[in-house]
């Protein structure tokens, strides 16, 4: 079979001194793609060279954010991941590739040619005690400790259970698998994760590079960062209780060594660590988004919030709450009275900050007037809405943004505004949304889609059938997950703990254009011995299943509430109906069952699809039946952490990140 060819992604931060000589070693068969953390020195200049590609991120995200907007840049390659500090030997490329192997690390020297112990045991708290006690080097010795350090463990090819992750070599097999590397970790343990959860590497020693190395050793913040990694990896790979036990080795480790102003200030480190390290902070254009949803009253897992909110680390950010695309009326719109009266309480709540450590993200509620059907009462609206999101603008000293519309009624209010650029965040085609003028919005979306500079979409199908008219400026964006928040909890809300088991569950909005209460209600018959769980707000009768025993309707619990609720779930349901929104829909919540690690069952849609080693798809209601009953028996496709880890990757912040990088390199000029 013909190999995959080799992409080298380098990622660099402040790496002005190093970089050249990295570029320098590498073979000309190879494509080079480097990647920059925004850094402020010459780093760019130096790596600006013909053949090299340049990706530069506005924000430092870390070393795996880094790591994998290059891979995603290298699709269909296999991915030589090196450091800007590595000089590869003649050959190195060559004798890793012929290896074979999933994934290929080489041998280390220094600068003298002096071997580097780069090979590692897995992590554990009794290596780390070992090492605490009688130093690395012997412990390494006798097998105790984390590094390998008998020399004669490098003279031959062998399996290790991971090694330094300056230069290693990935195949395009494993990336597909396993996806791509953690990015909550920032800076150091993230290869020792990825190379675990692949389950190990291949050491080389015929392949040899030059590694300079040593900032580590004598960076005192760096260093506390490697040590607060290990304990977070730790935590993660194996929960709380066995971390605490490597906190406390390592604990042991610094103190013992306690007047070294490194290992005092890892000392201080290990006992003000946060859940994750914080990301660096940069500068850049502010952004105003045009909402679909309402802050206020929606549920705030909806990918406008979760985006921007994130972009608010590092930029001044005004969400403003939807404008809506019709006015609710008594017969068309279900529960019109409830959605005039909690839009009227959002409007009143002016312009706030409804998050304590995120200071720089702001939300308002413009008056509306939303009535769409006639040329002059649109008009009249948009100029009412632009002033007050322009006043807001100048108070706040937002300057010239960036503009993000989600929702088509943004055209008329940001048409003739200045920008510093127009995307269009097109995360469902609002123009099938049943209670809408759908004629009227289907022309507000085409006018976007027209003049954008750049169109966003989370779904490919949506992003093929409109290429025509969105050519180059269409980009895929996939929606997130917060890994951190759905993780699986060992205690359940008293509620759902009340309910008999085993449960098949469903949590999020219960629209009636979106969920098929017909199959739910099917479901309940055909699993009596069952409780089926639903969990959100509904938008219609839910007194059709007040027949059904084992039917819970447990109506709306916040953001923060649900990974408890889904946590008790034996089997997670996606039921949507066949109809054209969801055919262009790519719902979070498909991402927030598998971080909790659920067994998911759905029907078919075109987004899941890419799930399909994880989600079990069912063809027609008896099939959805039949898939349900075999994950009750056997639950699920694969273990729980490998459906977690399918989704480790797709962090909020790391589609931030995206978001930031794709505005700001189309932003290069005001409209």
């Amino acid at each position: 079979m013909e190999r995959s060819p080799v992409a080298v992604v380098i990622v660099t931060y402040q790496s002005e001194q190093v970089i050249a000589g990295c570029l320098d070693s590498l073979p000309d068969d190879v494509r080079v793609i480097v990647v920059d953390n925004a850094s402020t020195d010459g780093t760019v200049a130096a790596a600006t060279r013909p053949g090299v590609e340049i990706l530069r991120s506005p924000v430092n995200g870390g070393y795996a954010a880094g790591v994998n907007l290059g891979v995603k840049a290298a699709e269909g390659h296999d991915v030589l991941i090196l450091n800007a500090d590595i000089r590869l030997h003649p050959g190195a490329v060559e004798s890793l590739r012929a290896a074979g192997k999933p994934i290929v690390v080489p041998r280390l020297v220094d600068e003298s040619g002096a071997l580097s112990y780069s090979l590692r045991r897995k992590p554990s708290a009794t290596g780390a005690l070992a090492e605490a006690l009688i130093g690395g080097t012997r412990a390494g010795r006798i097998g105790l400790g984390e590094t390998v350090t008998d020399a004669k463990a490098y003279q031959g090819a062998h399996a290790a259970h991971w090694a330094t992750g300056c230069a290693w070599l990935v195949k395009r097999e494993v990336i597909e698998k396993h996806g791509l590397l953690d990015e909550r970790y920032f800076l150091y343990s993230e290869e020792t994760e990825y190379m675990i959860r692949a389950g190990g590497v291949w050491f080389e020693p015929r392949a040899v590079v030059t590694h300079i190395g040593g900032e580590v050793s004598t960076n005192a913040r760096l260093w506390s960062m490697l040590t607060s990694n290990k304990v977070r990896l730790h935590r993660e790979l194996h929960g709380r209780f066995a971390a605490f036990f490597m906190w406390l080795a390592i604990v042991v480790n610094e103190g013992l060594r306690a007047r070294s102003p490194k290992h005092r200030t890892a000392l201080k480190g290990l006992f003000r660590m946060r859940r994750w390290p914080e990301e660096v902070a940069s500068e850049g254009p502010s952004y105003l988004c045009f909402s679909a949803q309402d802050w206020w009253y929606h549920n705030r897992a909806h990918s406008d919030f979760q985006l921007l909110r994130r972009v608010a680390k590092h930029r001044k950010v005004l969400l403003v709450n939807s404008i809506g695309l019709r006015m609710p009326s008594p017969g068309k719109s279900t529960q019109f009275l409830r959605r005039i009266f909690r839009k009227a309480m959002s409007v009143a709540k002016l312009v706030r900050r409804p998050i304590e450590d995120t200071p720089n993200f702001y939300v308002m509620t413009p008056a509306p007037l939303p009535f769409y059907g006639k040329p002059w009462l649109r008009k009249l609206n948009s100029v009412l809405v632009r002033t007050q999101v322009k006043a807001v603008c100048f108070f706040l000293r937002m300057g010239t943004p960036v503009v993000v519309a989600t929702i088509p009624t943004a055209w008329d209010v940001v048409k003739p505004m200045k920008t510093k650029g127009l995307i269009f965040n097109r995360s469902d085609r609002h123009s099938a949304f049943p209670e809408a003028d759908q004629g009227t919005i289907a022309a507000l979306e085409n006018q976007l889609l027209s003049n954008s500079d750049t169109v966003l979409y989370v779904s490919r199908a949506l992003q093929d059938e409109e290429s025509a008219l969105t050519g180059d400026r269409a980009h895929f964006l996939d929606h997130g997950v917060d890994v951190g928040h759905f993780t699986r909890r060992t205690e359940l809300p008293a509620d759902i703990a009340s309910i008999p088991g085993p449960r098949i569950g469903f949590f999020g909005s219960l629209d009636d254009y979106l969920v098929d209460f017909d199959l739910i209600e099917k479901v309940a018959q055909e699993f009596p011995e069952a409780s089926v769980v639903l969990i959100g707000d509904a938008t219609c009768s839910m007194e059709r299943y007040e027949k059904y025993p084992n039917v819970h309707w447990l109506d709306f619990r916040s953001y923060d509430q649900i990974p408890g609720y889904g946590s008790g779930f034996d089997v997670a349901l996606m039921p949507w109906l066949d109809n054209d929104w969801i055919k262009h829909a790519n719902p979070i919540k498909m991402k927030e069952y598998l971080a909790l690690g659920l067994a998911v069952v759905s029907t078919d849609f075109p987004e899941v699809e890419r799930y399909g080693d994880v989600i079990r798809i069912a063809h027609g209601e008896a099939d959805f039946i039949d898939q349900i009953r075999l994950t009750l028996k056997d639950g699920g496709l694969k273990t729980p952490a490998e459906r977690r880890a399918a989704v480790l990757a797709s962090s909020w912040d790391s589609r931030a990140r995206e978001l930031m990088q794709i505005a700001e390199k189309s932003s290069s000029g005001e409209r």
